[in-house]
């Protein structure tokens, strides 16, 4: 797991949970009707094999380090942990005739043998704000003459993630499982399905009252916790920190607006489908002016974490001079200057969830504090010092509790985020914050953040106002480890080049 946190990103810690807020709906048919028809209305191309996530690489300003350019050589490389995904299981969005999303899905594929034939069945996992209106535009364009079922499930198979581990492999009977195809650092999703994920009658007048999904969480409950703790909520805290939004967070925006195509939602080589248009136009001729991030909301006196503080530093002064005096790159005894081993630090911070969740912790002073016993003999300073300590983190949890209870009155979906300097709107509230933070996500305008064009750059110094508030605010924005480098000309994905100039990286010997 530790050499996979090199590949994707630090996992969060170890938990399971239920889902309240998904559906599960059903496609089916024999042969490959179901596979045709879904293949006209979902962005993702149902015949070839899903991409896995994209293969990250560590923080970019932890990871860079400084090398003598006569004496640079290739670095030891860590074993990797297989990851395995699944090609039945994809991540994939649904657009109206006019191209925007009507909501993202994860589709999981099973074939259920029959006594004649089999049937191709299509679970569609979807978030609950948006699973109406999703089956409803099913329903639309199913044919008179169409050879599939349509069907809401959600009453008989249960929904449920854990996080904490790679390994999906070995799924009890009656359960579907596997990692999510968006991230692996979202968990473990599962489906209970199957009879055997049943509770057998040991509260049967309970059970006649209730239905399978109920029944089936039971179960799920008695499986898991001997091995994982409950952690409900975690999804909600986790995927915000992690950059994605969905449902109907995104309804109605362009599908690159959202990211999709990073998180391997968009195939740009299938044939036709529903809105195909506009996305294809998006990432073919057009430029992607905004993308929704996550963004940490802090007070304006608050004191800067050192990953801004460098991020800043690199857009004022630009990557090279940036890099440079972060770095410290100065001629040797010989004239020569160390180069950078690795890429060129972003102009934003990048950030695992965890890693995201951990500073904030810190900032908020939230995480537990554990005093140290006491020792008589060790005299009454150590206790004033422990006092005063616990004192200040008091403080610092206060004011962290009095910014979240303010940020979250604020920070509403549709809500504008304005820059003080000259009074724009620089971005949109996508999400409330993640419970327990300041961190929203925001569909921001990519060149106030220093993305895209060459005049506009992000300001550790900035000032903003949200939504109706007369209040100022700092925005200190991050780029998920999933993001790839961004093109500052066109907003999209940039193409992978090497500044020998500046960086160098390390080559074998052959």
């Amino acid at each position: 797991m530790a050499s996979a946190a090199t590949k994707y990103g630090k996992l969060w810690g170890r938990g399971y949970e239920t889902f309240k807020s998904r559906r599960i709906l059903s496609v089916s048919g024999t042969a490959d009707h179901a596979t045709t028809y879904l293949q006209g209305l979902v962005t993702s191309d149902l015949t070839s094999e899903p991409r896995a996530p994209r293969e990250e690489e560590e923080d970019t300003f932890l990871a860079n380090r400084v090398r003598d350019p006569q004496k640079s050589h290739p670095g030891q490389m860590e074993e990797e942990v297989p990851i395995k995904f699944t090609s039945k299981m994809r991540f994939t969005c649904f657009l109206d005739h006019r191209g925007r999303i009507l909501t993202d899905a994860i589709l999981w594929k099973r074939i259920i043998d029959g006594a004649v034939k089999s049937t191709t069945e299509y679970l569609i996992d979807v978030p609950s704000d948006t699973a109406d209106m999703l089956f409803d535009h099913l329903k639309e364009h199913k044919l008179r003459r169409s050879k599939i079922t349509l069907q809401d499930k959600s009453d008989d198979i249960s929904v449920h993630a854990v996080y904490g581990t790679l390994n999906a492999e070995g799924a009890p009977p009656g359960y579907l499982a596997a990692m999510d195809p968006r991230h692996p650092s979202l968990g473990m999703r599962i489906l209970s399905v199957g009879p055997e994920a049943m509770v057998n009658g040991d509260n049967s007048e309970d059970e006649a009252d209730s239905n399978d999904r109920i029944k089936r969480t039971d179960h799920f409950s008695k499986l898991m916790n001997n091995f994982f703790p409950h952690t409900p909520g975690t999804y909600s805290v986790l995927r915000r920190l992690s950059g994605i939004a969905e449902g109907s967070e995104i309804t109605s925006r362009t599908a690159l607006e959202c990211n999709q195509e990073f998180l391997n939602a968009i195939s740009f080589r299938k044939g036709c489908y529903l809105g195909q248009e506009l996305t294809a136009r998006s990432q073919f001729t057009g430029v992607v002016r905004k993308r929704i991030l996550p963004v940490m909301i802090v007070d304006t006196e608050m004191e800067l974490p050192r990953p801004w503080i460098m991020a800043g530093m690199i857009q004022e002064l630009g990557e090279k001079d940036g890099v440079e005096k972060i770095f410290g790159l100065t001629k040797d005894e010989k004239g020569n200057v160390p180069k950078l081993v690795g890429h060129i630090p972003p102009p934003l911070p990048k950030m695992s969830a965890a890693g995201a969740g951990s500073l904030i912790s810190m900032m908020m002073g939230s995480f537990a504090t554990m005093p140290a016993e006491s020792n008589p003999q060790e005299g009454a300073e150590e206790d004033l010092g422990l006092k005063e300590t616990e004192a200040e983190l008091q403080k610092l949890r206060e004011a962290g509790e009095k910014l979240q209870n303010e940020i979250s009155e604020l920070a509403v979906p549709g809500a504008s985020i304005i820059d003080k300097k000259d009074g724009k709107t620089i971005g949109k509230v996508v999400s409330e914050p993640a419970p327990g933070t300041t961190v929203i996500l925001a569909q921001m305008r990519l060149d106030r953040l220093g993305l895209l064009g060459g005049s506009e750059k992000w300001s550790r110094t900035n000032k903003i106002l949200i939504g109706d508030g007369s209040k100022e605010y700092r925005y200190l924005p991050y780029l998920p480890l999933w993001w790839p480098d961004i093109d500052s000309e066109t907003g999209k994905e940039k193409e992978k080049k090497i500044d020998d100039e500046l960086y160098e990286l390390p080559r074998s010997d052959s």
